[in-house]
């Protein structure tokens, strides 16, 4: 029998308790290998993690021929459970990390602390240093918009069963420290852990097929079940006492969103039978949890007639109840959630044409009652209950508890649970649109148009309600296609209400036509309709490259002064939305470029908003990654230009990031607080982002300059670095690998300029040289210095990077990413070029430009070593790195060894999941990697 050595209590130290949890996961993985595969692989385990450990301490080249030479000789079967062991160690360490970050949080608050900076607490006092009592409070969040919006995409590693299992050790990890006071309590809860971690380590860790985009949806809900529906409704009920506001004040101002399942730029895999599985799945999702609510709710509420007074409206709903039992006719709080539930399943009936997967209470099976209409009806029964509750002196549970958090969450998820944008790519409405001219007026040639005369002619179109497309001719396939989407989506709105899908975005948008082409299209649709000057969703454009970034401004200026959209405007309460592409726009022109970029096309949208009249909503399409506007939220909302958070914000959330920030209920809390708590703060004080000296601008536009020279000389204007980017990275591999639905690229090329961001930037993560979150910076910074003299121009950058939030979360991001970049483990990767001369051209250029802005950014910050502002985020990578640097040099020696294998055979698909096990092992360690 195997016995357990623990302590009886924590260690006083909160970080001491944080490296006892990473070494007794460790201990239990190991334990687990050497039991399973013999104690020879766990030593050589050990032995491959002291010699990385070495190499990268001092680039040691003792230890990098002895790993080289064992790693070579390794059998295939070998390797692959080599990899899987360090992905594991690495997985199981994050979710220690994660753990702890839950612990120092709740001993702050246990402590009584002054609330942290991107807590709500936080936010609201410093909202109200800025004179926000509790009328403007109640005022902003009455105006305020607020959504996350959930995007899957091919860096989303993780099988569900894997999130599953670590999902049940994170929970263990939770009783551990929280309710095992016993020694037998705490070796049950070992005990417990073994279990997970042997079921974890026996886990198969790959897909066998290509996720489809309803696997993604289903993905997605599973969120909700975890955290959404817990949190969301206490975080409303937490903003409702802050600002003095009853329970039915606030409007929806926090709403999860998602694209998964309307997003088809780049993606063939989303039609319109896709997209209506993809509303329904979340019907049902949300309907399921309503039901089971209100059943738990029929158990918690036996109030008798004989002891409570019940109000008339209470009596009138229960009246007709199915539930008949005589042992309830005195209950009519029973009678009444039996009727509101009765409802619900008919509800769930018309809506889906099938029966509720949910458990219905007996007397309510087979009932015949009337569908809802609308949830407002539904939210009107549940307030009816809450008034008679507050009636007898049970107030409280009208307002706080079960019933509480069920009418927020009616609020906050109506039928569909989030709202569903659909996207598409410019080029292809612009296809559309010239196909049915070309139809309905024949000899139009809408293509050879220049975009004056494109204008013209849509914005005659918007005009009349005469419609261009005609049911009785055969279209081309995409043509077909997008009709039928546009079709499904206004069918969306009569099922389900106009709620379900607000928003259409325009991929690649670079002129006033792209806008007003889709415009054309949701008219064919009956989506906008001239006759009533009605537009039932946002035309919302998507600048993404650094030209069109610097083209937006004037676009939308040339969008407002069109009569016909204004007035469409208008009917929509003078809101437009606009998306912002960070991804695109730094594979483009680089990461300052790119942040530069969008810093001042955002200053140009509030000028020229202001001055129509609009109000601005903008759409971050952050990703996890530095590299694809990644970093912490609050500080990136908090580096917005003034006016640019006027109370409303939408951001998306990409990828393995959606795990990592919702896959526990606690960590989900204080992340979704983050973003309202910036929101707010951006909003009440607008100014905080200003740069306090006018030089700061032209200094940092002087800087992009330099930055962007640098980057396009390397990427797009050195010969043969598309080769090099091939072979010396695993963009080959990752495109084979089943991660998402869509595929690596836009085309079947292999350039740059159409590959998609989020593998190019997952790419350079593997291979540890993170070029898309830093390159280009030294050189900017040595050539700044030279122009304005060494001095001056290192007392005008540190003096940016102390007093101007933008530049300073600029830097802070690229201090993060330095940090996880080894360029000694890079140089192991460039070996992987074949071309020697090839590769002598291009590495060394991207070491020295590592070293320079290595060397730059640490005087500018006056820092001694990298992330020793930051030492939370240094301690984390640190920890990583033992897991980790092993994880890169198993992968190269596979992909050598994949790379010179061919056929079929079964060695080859052995090494080939290997090479894929090392991407997911490397991916869920780096956590923002792509």
């Amino acid at each position: 029998m195997v016995t357990f050595e623990v302590q009886k209590h924590r260690p006083e130290s909160l970080d001491e308790a944080l490296r006892e949890d990473i070494r007794l996961l460790g201990r239990i993985l190991g334990d687990t290998i050497r039991a399973i595969d013999g104690p020879a692989t766990y030593e050589l385990i050990e032995t491959i993690r002291q010699l990385a450990v070495r190499y990268h301490r001092n680039e040691d080249k003792a230890a990098q021929v002895e790993l080289e030479r064992i790693l070579a000789g390794l059998s295939d079967p070998d390797i692959n459970r080599i990899t899987r062991a360090f992905g594991y160690f690495s997985v199981l360490a994050n979710l220690a990390e994660d753990h702890h970050h839950t612990r120092r949080w709740r001993a702050r608050m246990v402590a009584g602390a002054t609330p942290r900076e991107g807590s709500l607490a936080g936010a609201l006092n410093r909202a109200k240093a800025h004179g926000f009592d509790e009328a403007r409070l109640k005022a902003f969040f009455g105006d305020a918009y607020i959504s996350p919006v959930l995007t899957a995409h091919p860096t989303e590693v993780q099988r569900r069963s894997i999130l599953d299992c670590l999902d049940a050790i994170a929970a263990l990890l939770t009783r551990r420290d929280r309710l095992a006071d016993t020694q037998d309590e705490r070796n049950e809860i070992e005990t417990e852990l073994r279990a997970k971690v042997l079921t974890l380590w026996q886990t198969r860790v790959l897909r066998m097929s290509k996720l489809s985009v309803l696997d993604e949806v289903s993905n997605a809900l599973t969120f909700f079940d975890a955290t959404f529906f817990a949190e969301v409704p206490k975080l409303y009920a937490a903003v409702e006492q802050a600002a003095g506001a009853g329970l039915a004040e606030l409007p929806a101002f926090l709403e999860v969103g998602t694209w998964i399942g309307g997003d088809r730029d780049g993606n063939p895999f989303v039609d319109a039978q896709v997209l209506r599985s993809a509303l329904a799945t979340q019907a049902e999702k949300a309907l399921n949890h309503y039901i089971t609510e209100v059943r738990a709710l029929r158990k918690e509420f036996s109030f008798a007639m004989l002891l409570v007074d019940v109000t008339p409206e209470l009596r009138a709903l229960a009246d007709g109840s199915p539930d008949t039992s005589a042992h309830r006719m005195d209950e009519p709080y029973r009678l009444a959630l039996a009727k509101i539930q009765g409802r619900l399943a008919a509800t769930h009936e018309a809506l889906l044409g099938r029966a509720p997967t949910s458990e219905l209470s007996a007397s309510v099976r087979g009932a015949d009652a009337a569908p809802y209409g609308a949830v407002e009806e539904f939210s009107a029964d549940l307030a009816v209950i809450a008034h008679s509750l507050e009636g007898h002196g049970a107030g409280v549970l009208a307002t706080q508890g079960r019933l509480g958090a069920l009418q927020r969450a009616a609020r906050a998820f109506g039928w569909t649970l989030a709202p569903l944008d659909l996207r598409q790519n410019a080029a292809v409405h612009e296809r559309v649109v010239a196909e049915l001219l070309a139809v309905a007026q024949p000899g139009t040639d809408y293509l050879a148009l220049d975009e004056q005369a494109r204008i013209a002619l849509l914005l005659k179109e918007l005009e009349t309600a005469r419609p261009l497309v005609s049911r009785h001719v055969a279209y081309s396939a995409e043509t077909a296609k997008e009709l039928a989407i546009f079709d499904e989506a206004r069918a969306a709105h009569l099922r389900y209400g106009k709620r379900c899908i607000r928003t259409m975005i325009i991929s690649k948008t670079d002129g006033l036509s792209d806008m007003l082409e889709l415009a054309v299209l949701l008219k064919e649709a009956g989506l906008l309709r001239p006759a009533e000057g009605e537009l039932d969703v946002n035309v919302v454009p998507l600048f993404e490259t650094i030209e069109d970034l610097r083209a937006a401004p004037a676009i939308m200026e040339m969008l407002f002064a069109a009569p016909v959209y204004r007035a469409l405007l208008a009917r929509r309460g003078n809101v437009q939305e606009v998306m912002l592409g960070y991804s695109d726009s730094n594979k483009d022109g680089g990461f300052i470029t790119s942040g530069w970029e969008l810093y001042r096309a955002e200053v140009g949208l509030v000028e020229v908003f202001t001055k129509h009249g609009v109000r601005i909503r903008l759409f971050h399409g952050r990703g996890g990654s530095v590299g694809r506007g990644g970093g912490p939220s609050y500080q990136a909302i908090l580096a917005q230009p003034r006016g640019a958070v006027q109370g409303q914000i939408r951001l998306t959330e990409q990828g393995e990031v959606i795990a990592a920030k919702y896959g526990n209920a606690e960590v989900g809390r204080r992340n979704l607080e983050v973003i309202v708590a910036a929101t707010l703060v951006a909003t009440a004080d607008p100014a905080a982002a200003e740069p306090p000296d006018a030089e700061f601008l032209a200094t940092l536009g002087e800087l992009s300059d330099y930055a962007f020279a640098a980057y396009r000389n390397l990427v797009y204007e050195t010969e043969g670095f598309e080769d090099y980017f091939w072979q010396s990275t695993v963009i080959s591999e990752i495109s084979a690998l089943n991660l998402g639905s869509r595929p690596a690229s836009r085309s079947k090329s292999r350039s740059i300029e159409d590959l998609r961001a989020i593998p190019w930037v997952f790419s350079w993560a593997q291979c540890r040289i993170m070029l898309p979150g830093w390159y280009g910076f030294g050189s900017a910074v040595e050539r700044l210095l030279a122009a304005r003299g060494e001095a001056e121009g290192m007392r005008l950058l540190q003096g940016m990077s102390k007093n101007w939030p933008v530049f300073s979360t600029l830097l802070s991001n690229m201090d993060m990413v330095l940090a996880k970049a080894d360029m000694g483990i890079a140089a192991r990767y460039a070996a992987l070029v074949h071309d020697e001369a090839l590769r002598a051209r291009i590495f060394p250029r991207i070491v020295g430009e590592y070293e320079r802005s290595k060397r730059y950014l640490l005087a500018i910050t006056e820092q001694a070593s990298l992330l020793d502002h930051n030492p939370v985020m240094r301690r984390s990578v640190v920890n990583r790195f033992p897991y980790l640097d092993p994880l890169n040099h198993v992968q190269v020696e596979m992909l050598r060894r994949y790379r010179t294998q061919s056929g079929e055979g079964e060695a080859s698909e052995r090494i080939r999941r290997g090479v894929h096990i090392s991407i997911n092992g490397a991916a869920a360690a780096l956590r923002n990697s792509g």
